[in-house]
């Protein structure tokens, strides 16, 4: 990655359709995502060739721009330049609803809304993770006001994960933030979880006369996304209805009053059941195949990341964890992913000719290896070069399956990798650290072998000067005729 963080902002935005077509911007771990707001703009074939780009994603008005682990500096650079603040949005285009735009909407929502939130829910894990250590080193007891600190400080982000929730939502669905976190804070009231308490024991509980299901929204994500999608349209609504003069009090006053009282009763049970739904669903596919699930999950996780989609397990995991205290099918499989993207890209630092390949490569195989970030080896190596890919999906699967025969489970959804390894230790089963640890050398060497037995087709080391040298004159890429070898 160029330490020019600048320079690659500026081409980004510049293939983007420049800073007056970027709506809005946030990232990740390693991706820009950008709303822009003419889509034919976008110049995906340029952004590709931004040195610093491992990768782009393009789906309607949004673009994904894979960077890498120094995402961080580049966002700063992009919002400098973009003036987001400055900018009015656009009128919203009508869509016409089918099943293919409804269900980019609602992952488009999910992603967005659950993404900011990933730093604190794994800060919270790996705290939680210390004060299991320290308990199974016999450091402290199980009822030790620090060990008990330790652990409400790891529970924090789980315990308030509706708040969090509401927040980031109300980012996303353009509406009123602290009327969002307000509701939010209704169904993890202390007051109203005695209540659900009680109406859970089978005591009547009703508001005005109407039943209340018994819910504990502690730890969830699903009722309080729907809710703040609700509150949305609730706002502009009650705009449009209140005079001028009572805005100040009437209309947030209204707003609460017809919000709470829909999310208690309609819409926060409706989110639990669909949350429930969806959990049910994945982890009978877990029941049903064992072991195969895993591995099955192992070999397409790659897949999953390259289009996003392995967010979608970020709820389930989430709920599950907070349940149960562990996940087994989903974070088990990434050891395999993860570590075998790594593998993979130690054998094209390994084997190749090209230096700069072989740089992004180890730097790549780093991050996937210890901290279980994967996307630079995914974008900047296996799917740059195809077969470190194949042979990854092959070793992740394998791999899996052994996580799954193992019984792995994780108490923590931080991504898998040598540095976060702890997160599968059981304290009721310490030969679970020699599984772990087997898994991952397994991963390692076995897709570091696959990728040098299949082969890959190296860039030419001249490659690169054509490069700079393209970059420097202006010069358009089909001009320059590329001599790929076969290692």
């Amino acid at each position: 990655m160029s330490k020019n963080y600048g320079a690659t902002a500026q081409s980004v935005i510049e293939h983007l359709g420049g800073s007056n077509n970027v709506i809005a911007v946030t990232h990740c771990m390693t991706r820009l995502r950008f709303v822009v707001k003419d889509e034919n703009l976008i110049d995906v074939t340029a952004l590709k060739t931004i040195k610093g780009v491992m990768g782009v994603v393009h789906n309607s008005d949004k673009c994904q721009v894979i960077i890498g682990n120094t995402v961080s500096y580049v966002f700063k650079e992009v919002t400098a330049l973009c003036h987001l603040n400055e900018q009015e949005s656009p009128d919203t285009a009508k869509v016409k609803l089918t099943p293919k735009v409804i269900g980019a909407k609602i992952l488009d929502a999910l992603i967005g809304t659950m993404s900011p939130l990933i730093p604190a829910i794994i800060g919270g894990s790996m705290v939680k993770l210390l004060g299991m250590i320290l308990l199974m080193a016999g450091v402290f007891e199980k009822t030790d006001p620090t060990l008990i600190i330790l652990n409400t400080i790891g529970d924090g982000a789980f315990f308030f994960l509706p708040i969090m929730v509401a927040a980031s939502a109300s980012i996303k669905f353009k509406t009123n933030m602290s009327l969002a976190i307000a509701i939010a804070g209704v169904l993890v009231h202390p007051a109203f979880i005695d209540l659900m308490a009680q109406a859970a024991k089978g005591v009547e509980t009703d508001f005005f006369g109407i039943p209340i299901t018994a819910v504990k929204y502690t730890y969830t994500v699903i009722p309080v996304l729907c809710m703040t999608w609700v509150l949305s349209y609730i706002e502009r609504w009650v705009d449009s209805i209140t005079p001028a003069v009572t805005k100040n009090f009437l209309k947030p006053m209204l707003i609460v009053l017809i919000s709470a009282p829909i999310a208690i009763v309609i819409i926060g049970p409706v989110g639990i059941w669909i949350g429930t739904a969806i959990s049910a669903l994945v982890y009978t596919v877990h029941d049903t195949l064992g072991w195969l699930a895993v591995a099955i999950m192992g070999a397409i996780w790659p897949l999953l990341v390259l289009t996003g989609m392995h967010r979608v397990f970020t709820p389930t995991i989430i709920q599950t964890i907070a349940e149960t205290g562990r996940e087994g099918m989903v974070m088990p499989s990434e050891i395999g992913a993860n570590l075998s993207l790594g593998g993979s890209s130690l054998a094209v630092a390994y084997k190749t000719k090209n230096s700069e390949l072989r740089q992004t490569s180890l730097a790549a195989a780093a991050s996937a290896i210890l901290a279980g970030i994967s996307e630079p080896a995914l974008y900047g190596v296996a799917v740059r070069l195809k077969t470190p890919l194949i042979a990854s999906v092959i070793s992740g699967f394998i791999c899996g399956a052994l996580a799954g025969m193992a019984g792995l489970f994780s108490h923590s959804m931080a991504a898998p990798g040598l540095f976060t390894s702890v997160q599968f230790f059981d304290v009721n089963n310490p030969m679970s650290i020699v599984w772990v640890f087997a898994i991952m050398a397994l991963s390692i060497v076995l897709s570091f072998a696959l990728t040098l037995i299949i082969g890959f087709k190296d860039i030419p080391e001249d490659d690169v000067d054509i490069k700079s040298k393209e970059e420097k004159n202006a010069i358009e890429p089909k001009d320059i005729a590329a001599k790929p070898t076969t290692v």
